[in-house]
């Protein structure tokens, strides 16, 4: 087993997307190759921050590749960076070989168009094949518990740092 200990954290944003009755958008991740649909496979737009790009902007960008949402107004920014780190059988290409996990840095957002733009099986620009197979509305405070455990404390903050927008 490899120490990953020393390894930086991957730099990426999260994205809380509320509805007008104060619920989260949550999508269910695709099946690894090989693998079956799983009950915690679900989560929040996230993704990566690009050089050079801030994370206000990298968050509405990973929002509309991830969803096609682009009415959406800024709502409030988590105070800090949360963190997790990723178990050893998620290793094995791409970042995963280069970072011991992720920090991330949450925004909330309100969706102020209508709901027929989300489009989660043709992401936005054509860049990358679909994250996600199911997407629906949920009660915050429920989140944590639907997310895969390593990523559960993350949840959690994020369900602190944004209560106050939920109903």
């Amino acid at each position: 087993m490899i120490d990953r200990s020393h390894m930086p954290y991957r730099p990426c944003v999260g994205v809380a997307l509320f509805n007008t009755e104060g619920l989260v958008f949550l999508a269910r991740r695709r099946p690894r190759p090989g693998a079956q649909a799983n009950d915690l496979e679900w989560q929040m737009p996230q993704g990566g921050i690009d050089e050079g790009e801030e994370p206000l902007e990298a968050a509405r960008r990973e929002l509309y590749e991830e969803t096609n949402v682009r009415s959406a107004e800024l709502l409030a920014e988590a105070a800090g960076w949360f963190s997790y780190d990723l178990p050893t059988d998620y290793v094995g290409r791409g970042w995963t070989l280069r970072y011991r996990g992720q920090t991330q840095k949450w925004f909330a957002f309100r969706l102020t168009g209508p709901e027929a733009q989300i489009n989660i099986l043709e992401p936005a620009g054509g860049k990358h094949d679909p994250e996600f197979d199911q997407w629906r509305w949920e009660k915050l405070e429920k989140l944590p518990a639907l997310i895969v455990p390593f990523k559960r404390p993350v949840y959690e903050a994020v369900v602190t740092a944004f209560r106050h927008l939920a109903p």
